[in-house]
C-alpha cells in the first residue's frame, strides 16, 4: 500500500510539473504575443478541418489563410503568385514565352489572327492577318474565349501543333504543322520616322531587353536622319525596376540621381544614380505619358522631367509608386510583396493618393479628361534642376497637358445603341476589311473610306440582327468611316500602316509632333511646351 502511495505521489507531481511547465510557459507570453497568436492560429485551423460542415483540404486552408493575410494589407499588389501567375509575370518582365508568334482575337465565334508577329514559326509557315482557326489538333476552336485559346496555342518550344485555317478567297480549308518556338514579345513595337526629321519609338512594357531595344532603335533612326525624338510611354504598365533605371541612364549625365526607393529595412532604401555618359546629348525628346503609364514608366518620365532632359506632354500618369521584391517559393509559385516606395530625384513621391485601387483608377480617368481631383500637395515645392517648379501629390503630371481624343456625342450615342453588340460591330469590321483585301479595290495606305463602304458595313450590321436608327447612322458616319479604314488599312498593309493611320487622328501624338519638329535642341523644346510656373526666389 505504501509503495502504491508513493507511486501516486510521483504520478501527480510529475503532472503537476509538466502542466506547470505549460503554464508557466503561457503566463511568460505577455497576452497577444505572436506565439500565442500562432497557437491561436493552429488552433482554428485544426477546429475548421476537423469540424465545418462542409470537408476542406488541409492545404486549401493554408493558401485561404495565406490569400487572408495579404488581403487584409490593402495592397493589391503583395500576392502569393500560382503557377499560371507567376508564368504570366516571368513572360511579362523577360518578353518569353513558348508559342507560335500570333496576336488573336475572337470575331464571329471564331479565333482570328490579327497579326503574326515578325520571324516566328507562324510568319514562316504562312499564316496571314486575317485567317480565322477553326480548329487546333483536331479539335474545333468555335466559341473559344480569348484566354483559352492563348493557353491552348502557347506550350513547350519545340513541341508541335496542328492547325485548321479558313481563309478568305481560298474554298477550302488550310492544314498547317507548325513547331512552338521561344517567342520574344519585344518592349519597342514601334519604330519609325513620323517625317524627315521626327522619329517616333514606343516603348511598353519595360522588360529585360528594353534598353538593348531601345538603344538599337533609336540608332537605326539616327542613321535616318533623325534629329528630334518622340518616346511615347502611353499605355505602359511598367515592370523591371533595373531596366526603368538603365533606360533613363541612355539619356542623363553621370552622378544624376535616377529614382530613389525609401522602405523599412536597410536593403530596401537605395539612391539610383546614372553611371555612363549619355549617347544623344543633344537630342530633343518628347515623352508622351497617359494615365496608363505606370510603375517604372513613370520612373523614366519623372526623372528626364526633373533633369528638364524631355518635355512630358500628355495626361497625368497612373500613380503606381510602389516597390516590389519577388521571393521564389517553390519552383512554381512566389511571393510579391510591396517592400519600398518610389521617389523622382526631385523627391516626388510617385504613388497616387488613393483609398483603393477602384477610387485610383476613377481619379486616373478623370485626370485623362482635364478633370483631376487629385490636388497638387503644395506643402512644399520641388524643382527641376533650371529651377521650374512641381508639385507632388502622387503621378508623374506633364509640362504640357494633351486631353486623350473622346468621342463625339453622336459618335457615343452609335456605341450606346450597339450596347452588348458591340463584338458583332467588330467582326463586321473586320469582315468588311477582308472583303475590301480580297477585291483589291486598295492600292494605297492612304486610301479614302468610301460613303459605299460605310453603307456597306451598316448593312452587315443590319444582316446580324443589329438595328441602328437612322437619326443615330448620321453621327456614325465618321467614327465608322475612321475605324474601318484603321482595320482594313492593317489587314491589307501591315501594322505600320495602320498605325500611321491612327496617328493622324491621335491629338497627342499631332501636337508632340509639331513641338519636335520646331525644336533645335533639348532646352529650346523645353522653352517651346507650356512652362511649369516661375520658381520663387530662394532664401
Amino acid at each position: 500500500m505504501k509503495h502504491r502511495k508513493l507511486f501516486l505521489v510521483a504520478g501527480i507531481v510529475l503532472v503537476a510539473l509538466v502542466s506547470g511547465g505549460w503554464l508557466l510557459q503561457h503566463e511568460a507570453e505577455p497576452a497577444g504575443s505572436v506565439y500565442r497568436q500562432a497557437r491561436l492560429f493552429e488552433d482554428v485551423l485544426a477546429h475548421v478541418a476537423d469540424y465545418y460542415v462542409d470537408s476542406v483540404d488541409e492545404r486549401q486552408l493554408y493558401q485561404m489563410a495565406i490569400d487572408g493575410l495579404l488581403d487584409r494589407l490593402h495592397d493589391p499588389y503583395s500576392v502569393f503568385m500560382k503557377r499560371d501567375d507567376f508564368r504570366a509575370l516571368a513572360e511579362a518582365t523577360s518578353g518569353n514565352y513558348g508559342g507560335l508568334g500570333i496576336q488573336i482575337d475572337v470575331r464571329d465565334g471564331w479565333i482570328t489572327v490579327i497579326a503574326p508577329l515578325p520571324e516566328t514559326p507562324a510568319e514562316r509557315a504562312g499564316i496571314k492577318s486575317g485567317d480565322q482557326i477553326i480548329a487546333l489538333d483536331g479539335r474545333s476552336t468555335e466559341g473559344w474565349k480569348s484566354d483559352q485559346a492563348v493557353k491552348e496555342l502557347r506550350g513547350e518550344a519545340g513541341s508541335a501543333v496542328e492547325l485548321r485555317v479558313r481563309r478568305v478567297g481560298v474554298e477550302q480549308p488550310l492544314t498547317f504543322q507548325i513547331t512552338r518556338a521561344t517567342i520574344h514579345i519585344r518592349s519597342v513595337y514601334m519604330s519609325l520616322m513620323l517625317d524627315d526629321k521626327v522619329g517616333f519609338i514606343a516603348l511598353s512594357p519595360v522588360s529585360e531587353t528594353s534598353t538593348a531595344e531601345l538603344t538599337e532603335a533609336i540608332l537605326d533612326l539616327t542613321k535616318k536622319k533623325m534629329k528630334s525624338l518622340i518616346l511615347d510611354l502611353r499605355g505602359n504598365p511598367g515592370g523591371l525596376l533595373t531596366q526603368g533605371i538603365a533606360v533613363s541612364d541612355l539619356f542623363l549625365d553621370p552622378g544624376q540621381e535616377v529614382v530613389e526607393t525609401r522602405g523599412r529595412t536597410p536593403t530596401s532604401s537605395s539612391v539610383y544614380r546614372d553611371t555612363k555618359p549619355q549617347e544623344w546629348p543633344g537630342l530633343p525628346i518628347v515623352v508622351l505619358v497617359n494615365g496608363g503609364s505606370a510603375s517604372a514608366a513613370e520612373i523614366i518620365a519623372g526623372a528626364l522631367q526633373d533633369h528638364d532632359r524631355a518635355l512630358v506632354v500628355g495626361a497625368p500618369t497612373f500613380g503606381k509608386g510602389l516597390v516590389q521584391s519577388l521571393w521564389q517559393l517553390t519552383p512554381e509559385t512566389a511571393l510579391k510583396l510591396t517592400t519600398a516606395r518610389w521617389f523622382t530625384p526631385s523627391g516626388r513621391t510617385i504613388q497616387r493618393k488613393s483609398r483603393n485601387l477602384e477610387d485610383q483608377e476613377a481619379q486616373v480617368a478623370l485626370a485623362e479628361q482635364g478633370r483631376d481631383t487629385t490636388q497638387p500637395d503644395t506643402t512644399q515645392l520641388f524643382h527641376t534642376d533650371h529651377g521650374r517648379v512641381e508639385f507632388g501629390g502622387g503621378g508623374i503630371r506633364p509640362d504640357l497637358f494633351v486631353p486623350a481624343d473622346t468621342l463625339s456625342a453622336p459618335e457615343r450615342a452609335f456605341v450606346k445603341v450597339l450596347g452588348s453588340k458591340i463584338p458583332a460591330y467588330r467582326d463586321v469590321l473586320l469582315s468588311s476589311a477582308l472583303e475590301l483585301k480580297r477585291s483589291g479595290r486598295l492600292k494605297d495606305p492612304t486610301f479614302t473610306v468610301t460613303d459605299d463602304m460605310v453603307r456597306a458595313v451598316l448593312g452587315r450590321l443590319r444582316t446580324r440582327g443589329v438595328s441602328v436608327p437612322d437619326s443615330v447612322v448620321a453621327g456614325a458616319e465618321t467614327l465608322i468611316a475612321r475605324e474601318l479604314g484603321y482595320e482594313a488599312a492593317q489587314v491589307v498593309f501591315g501594322r505600320t500602316a495602320e498605325f500611321r493611320r491612327r496617328m493622324a487622328d491621335d491629338r497627342q501624338i499631332r501636337e508632340a509632333l509639331a513641338l519636335a519638329r520646331r525644336a533645335k535642341s533639348p532646352q529650346d523644346l523645353l522653352a517651346l511646351g507650356t512652362p511649369h510656373p516661375a520658381a520663387p526666389p530662394r532664401n
